[in-house]
């Protein structure tokens, strides 16, 4: 059975989305990720770059990328300030959790923050809420479990506001073995299988779900970043594609996943030629990383040199290679007249 969405819900999407229905927007939500190497490009401590610098960093990529994009996801926590100057036409998203996971338990559990709901999120003026969780359907049932009351909360929450629920899912290796190495790259299509038919249950209520490529690419024969250890063929890699988007009875939209604007557009482009009817990319350090060392060694208005260039040059690439992404409503049986209302 197809989704049912509300009116509420519909709108916002429409708010989210470009003119075809497709989702091509930009993450500016990262935190301690984004602390570190701000820190690292200009060689001090990560408790020596203030909140002002994060809130900075946030609003120059907000400005001179949002007019390229359909929506940009912030954070709460520096990100506020941004929200005001996006382009008129571009979405809003807001993430609900910490950076993060918690390290003191296994099982790389999620949180909240603790001054954010979905009302919130809401009043703010955000188009839908985010959260992002690390899973495996091969972690243990405890861990799980835990992880699955807060998505139910979340969706509660977002159903009750009538707001979309956006859920970003990582995929992880609960043994802890090497997730860049070949064998977790034999494991990941399982893993992202596994965690997208879990989550497309109505129980948690998610809109859209925003997923990882399921293959790594470095270990991918035949795509440019292959490393000459092949876990899988080209067309090997493209069946996967295929089966992932296959079980997912949401829409969904990729994450770059911090590869490589080149990396991350060849993705794209095997996901198109798979026949995956993904729905568009949520997608952050393939567009604006390179400016991270630009903007620690010369400022803001550097940062915002290089973005006019470079970065606006890979957000191009990026909405280039969705060109054959499907509307969001197409995965909920929707017709563009019935979305559109």
């Amino acid at each position: 059975m197809p989704t049912v969405l509300t009116a509420g819900k519909r709108k916002h999407l429409r708010a989210l989305a470009n003119s075809a229905g497709v989702i091509a927007a930009v993450a500016m939500d990262q935190r301690g990720s984004l602390v570190k190497a701000i820190a690292e490009s200009r060689g001090i401590a990560r408790e020596e770059i203030p909140a002002e610098t994060m809130s900075e960093f946030k609003a120059s990529v907000c400005k001179i990328l949002s007019p390229h994009a359909s929506a940009i996801l912030l954070d709460p926590e520096y990100g506020l300030a941004a929200t005001g100057v996006r382009n008129a036409n571009c979405g809003l998203l807001l993430a609900y959790e910490f950076s993060g996971y918690d390290n003191s338990r296994p099982g790389r559990l999620p949180d909240l923050l603790e001054n954010v709901s979905a009302r919130r999120i809401r009043e703010w003026g955000a188009n839908a809420c985010k959260v992002l969780i690390y899973y495996s359907p091969f972690d243990s049932p405890r861990v799980n479990d835990i992880k699955h009351a807060l998505i139910e909360r979340v969706g509660s929450e977002c159903v009750a506001e009538d707001i979309p629920f956006f859920l970003e899912l990582l995929s992880y290796d609960p043994e802890g073995g090497d997730e860049k190495g070949f064998d977790y790259a034999r494991l990941k299509p399982r893993i992202a299988v596994g965690t997208i038919v879990e989550f497309c249950k109505a129980r948690y209520s998610v809109d859209v779900l925003k997923v990882e490529v399921p293959i790594v690419s470095r270990y991918t024969e035949g795509s440019r970043a292959f490393c000459g250890q092949k876990v899988y063929s080209y067309q090997e890699a493209l069946g996967l594609l295929r089966q992932a988007s296959d079980a997912s009875s949401l829409p969904f939209i990729y994450l770059s996943a911090g590869v490589d604007n080149e990396v991350f557009t060849e993705q794209l482009r095997m996901a198109a030629e798979a026949g995956a009817d993904y729905s568009g990319v949520l997608c952050g350090r393939a567009t604006w990383k390179g400016g991270l060392a630009v903007y620690g060694e010369r400022g803001a208005t550097a940062l915002e040199e290089w973005l006019c260039g470079e970065g606006v040059a890979n957000i191009e690439n990026v909405n280039a290679a969705i060109r054959q992404a499907k509307p969001w409503w197409v995965k909920l049986g929707l017709s563009a007249s019935e979305a559109s209302r």
